[in-house]
């Protein structure tokens, strides 16, 4: 059964609490790696929460770092064993983007850029359907009905009620054009997503053509925030094979004044959702 445990943000505060006292004792994750005969990749992972920890590792961290208070040891025991255990999605098997799923169910707001189609958590089920067939044409039934469900469950944190996440996304026109489905699927669609910018917690903007060329011309991205003032901010980045995370305070700042500059020269919220409306109506025929 899922646990209501994130096990990603727990990997990822005590990734961070493993760096901090790495950092503390004066050592490399280098010298680190030596002194337990492991990889040094494999300390650089724990510390940026991509992989699952032990309370072994723990252990054996805690002894090079010599820390003696066994309420800190206990504590980070305790994460360690939380931090694998199973989030709602662990249910549908294995997802090449768990890692995402895990910081978007615990983010407090999201700010994403879509070149090219309708953001996910603003997808309907037959939009949904038809993008993931067209996008991976050698996709099973099963394994595409799969991402569906996991697509359609992770938007409860847009239609929560008690803790909804704060959605900012800026669109290209592009997405609004591209027929993706049936136009009787993009006309539903374009409505739904009208309906959606409506709630308070949800802006939606989009970049007409006419505005040439934007940063975000380079692609698609998004900016998770926390709750908890301790997790930073992550930047991340889309990939075929493999996805990128961001999350040193450098990058993340470029991103987001990057994403500043999208927000200025999109149409105003009450613009675009006129424009999105007029669309669904040239698509509705």
């Amino acid at each position: 059964m899922a646990s209501s445990v994130n096990p990603t943000v727990r990997r990822r505060r005590l990734g961070q609490e493993l760096r901090r006292l790495r950092e503390l004792k004066g050592m490399t994750a280098e010298q680190v790696a030596e002194r337990l005969l492991v990889s040094q990749s494999k300390i650089s992972r724990l510390e940026n929460g991509r992989r699952s920890i032990s309370q072994r590792d723990v252990r054996d961290l805690c002894g090079v770092y010599e820390v003696e208070d066994h309420r800190i040891v206990d504590s980070l025991m305790q994460m360690a064993k939380d931090s694998r255990q199973q989030g709602w999605w662990h249910s549908f098997g294995d997802i090449p983007y768990s890692v995402y799923i895990g910081l978007e169910t615990d983010a407090a707001s999201l700010r994403a850029y879509d070149p090219q189609v309708v953001p996910g958590l603003l997808q309907t089920q037959p939009y949904a359907q038809a993008l993931i067939q067209g996008a991976i044409p050698e996709i099973s039934p099963a394994d595409a009905e799969k991402r569906v469900q996991v697509r359609m469950r992770r938007q409860d944190r847009v239609s929560s009620e008690e803790n909804p996440l704060r959605l900012w996304t800026v669109m290209d026109e592009a997405a609004l054009h591209r027929a993706v489905g049936t136009p009787e699927i993009m006309k539903q669609q374009l409505e739904h997503l009208v309906r959606m910018s409506e709630l308070p917690h949800v802006t939606v903007q989009v970049i007409p053509f006419t505005n040439g060329a934007h940063p975000g011309l380079n692609g698609q991205y998004a900016i998770l925030e926390f709750p908890d003032s301790t997790d930073s901010s992550v930047v991340y980045i889309e990939g075929v094979t493999s996805d990128l995370y961001l999350e040193k305070s450098n990058d993340v700042q470029k991103y987001s004044v990057m994403y500043e500059h999208l927000r200025a020269q999109a149409l105003n919220p009450e613009d675009s959702r006129d424009y999105i409306a007029k669309m669904a109506r040239e698509h509705g025929g």
